[in-house]
């Protein structure tokens, strides 16, 4: 009488191929939950900073960076003459400006960012009108980094005789103390909603799409490594006759 059973036998490049794909596919899913927890925990502290009295400025860029989403108050006059549009700030489907005004305060200045514009539909129009008095004032708002591209290119000079307001792409500290003609610190303001002199302000921390779609993403990845596993054992799980 034959007897038949199960037999588990997968050729060696169906082993080595399986275990390439759920290497992948695992790795993509731990990915996914890290960048959930790094949002998680950068919305947290835009929170938690948001809660805290302001502190005296401005701070070192050493200290801006460990400081990152505290409210600080900084005295200071406006240079209204060397202001910088960013360029290409997208908000609802629509370009426009972020207002970038140094804040002097002594010898140095701290970037305020005033807020968002909307730009016209013809480049060649002219900028928005971003005008600001040049009295001494405290100025409050977050600390926050400058924006900066994810890749940054080699780009063409600035020409120095060019007119104030400038609008520019993604400038660095430097390069705007280059052209400004006085230090500036390596961090901006993001002005506070409810002060004065600005334009659309509803600061939230840079980070794309929320938290859960992240999760999404992993469960959708871990998916697919149990997936491959079924597969794998399906098509290597055979019964033989004996």
């Amino acid at each position: 009488m034959r007897r038949s059973r199960l037999a588990f036998r997968p050729p060696w490049w169906g082993t080595l191929l399986y275990l390439a794909g759920c290497a992948l596919f695992l790795g993509l899913g731990a990915w996914q939950l890290g960048r959930m927890q790094e949002k998680r925990a950068l919305l947290a502290a835009f929170a938690a900073r948001g809660a805290e009295a302001a502190r005296r400025g401005p701070v070192s860029d050493a200290d801006a960076r460990r400081l990152r989403f505290a409210r600080l108050r900084v005295h200071g006059r406006y240079d209204s003459e060397h202001q910088v549009l960013l360029d290409s700030i997208v908000r609802d489907g629509r370009p426009g400006y972020y207002v970038l005004t140094p804040l002097r305060h002594g010898d140095e200045a701290v970037l305020v960012n005033r807020g968002w514009l909307p730009a016209s539909a013809d480049r060649s129009a002219g900028l928005p009108p971003v005008a600001v008095g040049d009295g001494p004032r405290d100025v409050t708002g977050r600390i926050e980094r400058l924006p900066a591209p994810g890749l940054r290119l080699a780009a063409a000079p600035p020409d120095p005789a060019a007119a104030w307001p400038r609008r520019l792409l993604y400038p660095t500290a430097a390069e705007l103390a280059a052209q400004i003609g006085y230090p500036v610190h390596d961090y901006q303001l993001l002005l506070d909603p409810a002060a004065p002199d600005g334009f659309l302000r509803d600061w939230q921390p840079a980070v794309g799409f929320g938290p859960m779609r992240h999760l999404a993403y992993a469960v959708q990845w871990f998916g697919f490594a149990l997936a491959a596993t079924v597969i794998y054992l399906l098509l290597n799980l055979k019964r033989h006759k004996t």
